[in-house]
């Protein structure tokens, strides 16, 4: 599908995922470690653990030990079950982000008179040009 005329929202690279049988036993017991942590934090919750320092320190690193292995499955999710996508965007430059007619890149002169009626209109407001 690569071609070199791509315009804007073409798909460019479309690899289907690899969907491995391994991957999907990996997240099925992240899933269950992530379940029995869930469920020791909250009886840790419901218990007081948190009123000590000790257990308050103990119910962080639970809650730690939950979103790093959340992070591991949801990793796994992507690597192994999310086709890989590539979609042609295109590039714009600088000057276009800011919505500056192309005319207008470089700027607009500081005068676009002599500098003597510049003083002349300073010093005297109704000079007509």
């Amino acid at each position: 599908m690569s071609s070199s005329g791509s315009t804007y929202g073409d798909i460019h690279r479309y690899e289907p995922a690899r969907e491995s049988t391994a991957a999907a036993v990996g997240i099925v017991l992240l899933t269950v470690i992530e379940i029995v942590f869930v469920g020791l934090f909250t009886f840790g919750l419901a218990d007081g653990w948190g009123v000590t320092p000790l257990g308050n320190m103990y119910l962080g690193g639970i809650l730690a030990v939950i979103f790093v292995d959340l992070a591991f499955i949801l990793m796994l999710y992507r690597k192994e079950f999310l086709p890989d996508v590539m979609i042609v965007k295109k590039r714009r430059r600088k000057w276009e982000d800011l919505y500056i007619r192309e005319e207008d890149v470089d700027g607009t002169p500081f005068t676009e008179e002599d500098p003597w009626e510049s003083v002349k209109r300073a010093v005297y407001p109704y000079y007509k040009r």
